[in-house]
């Protein structure tokens, strides 16, 4: 489990393409995430066209650098859920599945929110064609890191408290 001690947020990609075996490695340790009710929520839309990266490096002030990934995951949940309420904390589990096993296959990715913001979910469903009974729910670009970087400590004893 070292993978989740290694993992950063990459924003800056080689110009290499991620090899479809990877692809679905990473789709497979999304799509094993636990969730409520065992609702699998989840599909995920792969994106390689370059004209489509572009579109969504602008659907937040905060998406730029997915413009330059030569892969951007958009996972979107579905509507009539047996347990909706809990379809954000499901993709959740889902997205940080993807990220670690990113990691582990040597790729960089970062997460960045789009739900619960109506108007990025809009305009990422505008760009990409979503279904209607689909909603984005982040944007994930990946690729081969152009960047190197180590992950902070972030175990703080005072943040634990025990019930005894």
């Amino acid at each position: 489990m070292n993978v989740i001690f290694h993992r950063v947020s990459i924003r800056k990609y080689q110009e290499k393409p991620v090899e479809e075996e990877k692809i679905e490695k990473m789709l497979r340790a999304a799509m094993a995430a636990p969730s409520a009710c065992n609702q699998q929520p989840w599909e995920y839309y792969v994106v390689t066209n370059k004209e489509m990266i572009e579109k969504l490096s602008k659907v937040s002030p905060y998406s730029g650098c997915a413009k330059d990934a030569p892969l951007v995951f958009v996972p979107c949940y579905r509507s009539g859920l047996i347990a909706p309420s809990y379809a954000d904390i499901d993709m959740s589990a889902s997205v940080e599945n993807l990220l670690l096993q990113a990691d582990a296959l040597g790729l960089g990715a970062v997460w960045m929110g789009i739900s619960p913001q109506i108007d990025r979910m809009k305009d990422v469903k505008d760009v990409l064609g979503i279904r209607e009974d689909l909603s984005a729910f982040a944007l994930i670009p990946c690729g081969y890191p152009a960047e190197e970087r180590s992950q902070q400590d972030r175990y703080e004893v005072e943040r634990i408290l025990f019930v005894r």
